[in-house]
């Protein structure tokens, strides 16, 4: 037992399962065979694509993405590939899954919270959007809605991401997203200070409290469809010593009154939705916002990418195989457009540069992409 305390005090916080040996050794497989599956086998099917592309281009076909997902399913190596990618995270919530459940006793004993800073609030009879219920998104199993009554689901989620991400976003922490988005914040208002923050769409919270940190003073709320993960943000954040207020609602259409916080902001939420949610998430986060307030929407960077057949091709098999429902339209959308119908003023659509931290971190935002993890799609305007 005392190796087990010394393990979990090592962690980012000790909510977080701690593996053992053999449970380590079996998710930094499934790590390095992410790893393989997208380093080694993708480059060669996108070399083949290439070569079979320009065909498909010449023939002016009414479905070139169909035809050349056609032409791809001839070749072993995209079969095995394509395999390979889905079993790859099958295999990692497996990995993760079964070290949680051994934990849960001392997970659920975490989690209570004899004196916490914030709140928590479940909703029994919540209904989960249909985009979220028809899928296990990233193929976790339950899916983020799933509640058993306990924090487990929140916390293979968090060990889960860390590992999905392969340690790039944030280590342990996976906090990246949420400190670029509040870099952001930082950049286009750098003497702003806060007194009430949302985060629409907040998972386990890893993106809400660096809002909680980089604003001690304000109040700090996380909204998100599942039980279990509002259960678990909310141990988590009270471990890591933030005041948050995570409540089960969709971002669509939130109780809050109208007018009622100064920042409102979501982390890569928007691909996880549908393109009628979007408008409907953009619409309800100006109406949250008191005049002046600011609304921040991060998304992956890879935004009007889409310009040959390979892109596009990849993009429909990151939603089909990862139950990414609103990959295409999200990636593809012009946010900008998107911003202004919603009632936006000082409209922003770029992408800023990833930060560690978001006080200290370089306030770089324009308009050319570093690359996953190194920039986030960032789209911004004012109430």
């Amino acid at each position: 037992m005392s190796g087990m305390v010394e393990a979990r005090e090592a962690q980012a916080h000790p909510m977080i399962a701690v593996p053992t040996h053999d449970e380590l050794v079996e998710q930094l497989f499934v790590r390095d065979l992410k790893m393989f599956v997208m380093q080694s086998l993708e480059p060669t099917q996108q070399a083949i694509s290439a070569r079979v592309a320009p065909e498909i281009v010449a023939q002016a076909s009414n479905n070139p993405v169909d035809d050349l997902r056609e032409r791809m399913l001839g070749f072993e190596s995209f079969k095995t590939w394509l395999g390979l990618k889905r079993e790859s995270q099958r295999q990692l919530w497996a990995a993760v899954g079964g070290s949680v459940e051994r934990q849960a006793d001392e997970l659920e004993a975490l989690a209570d919270i004899p004196a916490p800073r914030g709140s928590v609030t479940v909703d029994p009879a919540f209904a989960a959007p249909d985009y979220i219920a028809r899928g296990d998104i990233h193929l976790m199993p339950g899916g983020n809605a799933h509640d058993d009554g306990s924090v487990l689901q929140g916390a293979v989620m968090d060990r889960g991401g860390a590992v999905y991400m392969l340690g790039r976003n944030g280590g342990m922490l996976n906090d990246l997203r949420g400190q670029t988005a509040i870099a952001h914040l930082l950049t286009i208002a750098p003497d702003i200070q806060p007194s009430r923050i949302l985060d629409m769409g907040c998972g386990i919270g890893t993106s809400t409290v660096p809002a909680a940190i980089c604003f001690p003073d304000a109040e700090v709320h996380g909204i998100d469809v599942g039980a279990s993960m509002m259960r678990y943000a909310h141990a988590r954040a009270e471990h890591l010593g933030a005041a948050v207020h995570f409540s089960q609602q969709s971002a669509e259409h939130t109780d809050f009154e109208s007018g009622s916080f100064d920042v409102v902001y979501s982390c890569v939420v928007l691909h996880e939705t549908s393109q009628a949610a979007m408008a409907n998430i953009l619409a309800e986060s100006r109406r949250l916002l008191r005049p002046g307030g600011i609304a921040i929407h991060l998304e992956v960077p890879l935004i009007h990418t889409f310009g040959d057949l390979w892109q596009e091709l990849s993009a429909e098999l990151e939603a089909q195989f990862n139950n990414e429902p609103n990959w295409r339209g999200a990636l593809s959308a012009d946010y900008a457009q998107l911003m202004r119908a919603a009632g936006f003023a000082d409209v922003r659509a770029g992408y800023q540069s990833t930060a560690f931290d978001a006080r200290s971190a370089p306030k770089e935002f324009g308009d050319t992409s570093h690359g996953v993890f190194r920039s986030w799609f960032v789209t911004s305007g004012r109430a």
